[in-house]
């Protein structure tokens, strides 16, 4: 097929195409479908993950349009902002990062360890800021600020998930079927975490556009199952617009919000059983706010019949393992 994306500024920051592989052990433990896993977590930038895809395109723009600084938004462990900061220094250019104390009851280590180490080592200026507040609101204020102050700044909104964003998952979109077509799998299911919905509307975009009909699940990391629908529908809308005029139904959009747990990166036993689980079956780590509780969903709706034990499911591993260290004490019992 040929490249859907050959018009779109981009930079090159990403080990692609990322592997594909089986899970033969996981498959069999489970005695559910065939098992695969998209390893979007070895992108190769700052230890990997799902935004390095994204930033490919969005520091493209920031790029033309010469700026020096960049400036977004996460919680404390976020992976987007490690991984932004990383491409910063990679382009540089200077990265400015506020981060949300999304997550409660968290010792003073939280805020150094994991991302936030990564964060310091390459340079980033952080500003914290409590939960609740708009936070892309936060960071356009202080983009403005920037520019007021001389510096050509470029706003990068949390996830970096916005219509140029979510470019690089119509990539991986288009990389993984690619992948199917040379291996001979037919995928029946694609499972990925969903959270600032990036991901998810780009693989929904790039499918729709590639005319693919595979359903791509999203298992909920922090919003209400008819929120998130909203959100990826939103966006996956907008990065279609850009492929083809063919309308997108809002059908495409398939959300489970039922192992979100307390909140935002409050660790679930799910969580916890599903990370050990893949651990201890394929030597794969996940993360604790993302793809361990997209596996979690992924189990569980393989244990509950939800997803029968026939063909093949692939999983997306969107990485964060980093952000394992702020986590220990979940998994040292």
């Amino acid at each position: 097929m040929g490249d859907i994306l050959a018009g779109f500024k981009r930079v090159n920051l990403c080990h692609q195409p990322t592997a594909l592989e089986e899970m033969p052990r996981l498959t069999k433990a489970l005695k559910g479908p065939r098992l695969w896993i998209k390893r979007d977590d070895c992108t190769g930038l700052a230890t990997g993950g799902n935004k390095t895809r994204k930033l490919e395109f969005l520091m493209a723009d920031a790029l033309e349009i010469g700026a020096d600084i960049v400036v977004t938004q996460g919680a404390v462990q976020s992976n987007h902002v490690r991984q932004t900061a990383a491409a910063a220094c990679k382009l540089g250019i200077d990265c400015y990062a506020l981060l949300e104390r999304r997550v409660p009851k968290k010792s003073a280590e939280y805020e150094q360890t994991g991302n936030v180490l990564f964060d310091r080592m390459f340079n980033t200026k952080i500003e914290f800021r409590p939960a609740g507040l708009d936070m892309n609101a936060e960071a356009k204020a202080v983009t403005e600020r920037l520019k007021s102050e001389g510096r050509n700044a470029y706003f990068i909104p949390g996830g970096g998930s916005n219509e140029i964003g979510a470019l690089g998952y119509v990539s991986t979109a288009q990389e993984l079927l690619e992948q199917c077509k040379a291996m001979q799998i037919h995928p029946k299911l694609v499972v990925l975490s969903t959270g600032s919905a990036g991901t998810h509307a780009g693989m929904i975009a790039g499918f729709h556009a590639l005319k693919c009909d595979i359903p791509i699940l999203g298992i909920s990391v922090r919003q209400p199952e008819q929120v998130q629908i909203e959100n990826v529908y939103n966006l996956a809308v907008k990065t279609a617009a850009q492929l083809t005029d063919k309308p997108l139904p809002r059908e495409k959009v398939i959300v489970d919000d039922g192992y979100v747990g307390e909140g935002y990166g409050i660790p679930t036993q799910t969580m916890v059983e599903a990370t050990n689980m893949l651990a201890r079956n394929e030597g794969i780590l996940l993360d604790p706010v993302y793809s361990g509780k997209g596996m979690a969903g992924l189990i569980g709706q393989i244990q509950s019949g939800q997803i029968s034990e026939d063909g093949d499911v692939i999983f997306l591993h969107t990485g964060g393992a980093v952000s394992l260290f702020a986590y220990e004490d979940q998994f040292s019992s």
